[in-house]
């Protein structure tokens, strides 16, 4: 017998045996392995595999996937800026003189190859700041905190403020020093509109400007 002869039967009972199955396999699976045929031969190709479709059930299981995709929706995007009052009046911390420059939000903030995220709002406080008298003055913002119309309060965000803002927050201003300084806090997001202080320590009493 030939070897050709010899395989007839063997590739016949394969015939044979596929027929069977695909006659008893019920329509869904025939429907999933066509699925799954052509996402093999898809990748093949040179096509990305297809990720797992329940991406949101994992976030609702692991809430770092939810910090995870705020921090991948953030990524790229500018904050988001907010409008200054419009009383934006100069106030004094002892003889150094501060006005509110600037207003952001965002959910996350990269500072060198560290990036944080929350899934409240890091609000970034920018002012300006000179020293206004004759005489150097020691100040520190250390205690620097907001307050929201019904008085809770807010410290600054110590890991923000380190990674990416203004780092030394107590210091000497020489007269007629400027500079910018930018502070961080972690607020809800219903503050943003609720009447936001800064609050300013100082040897003649707490100096307030209002953000909102």
């Amino acid at each position: 017998m030939s070897p050709r002869t010899a395989l007839t039967p063997i590739l016949l009972a394969a015939a044979l045996a596929w027929g069977c199955t695909k006659e008893e396999a019920p329509p869904q699976e025939d429907r999933t392995l066509a699925k799954l045929r052509a996402e093999a031969d898809r990748v093949g190709k040179g096509g990305a595999a297809s990720g797992p479709p329940a991406r949101a059930q994992q976030a609702d299981e692991d809430p770092d996937m939810g910090l995870a995709g705020l921090a991948t929706a953030d990524e790229g995007a500018s904050d988001r800026k907010l409008r200054l009052p419009d009383s934006n009046e100069t106030k004094h911390v002892d003889t150094v003189a501060v006005k509110l420059t600037g207003l952001e939000a965002s959910h996350s903030v990269k500072g060198g190859k560290l990036s944080l995220t929350t899934e409240d709002q890091f609000l970034r406080v920018q002012l300006v700041m000179q020293n206004v008298g004759q005489a150097p003055a020691a100040l520190s913002l250390d205690g620097a905190k907001l307050m929201d119309a019904a008085g809770k309060e807010y410290p600054l965000a110590r890991d923000v403020q380190i990674a990416a803002g203004t780092r030394e927050l107590r210091h000497t201003w020489a007269p007629e020093e400027r500079s910018d300084v930018v502070l961080f806090f972690e607020v809800p997001p219903s503050t943003l509109d609720a009447g936001l202080t800064l609050v300013l320590p100082a040897t003649s009493g707490d100096v307030r400007l209002a953000l909102r």
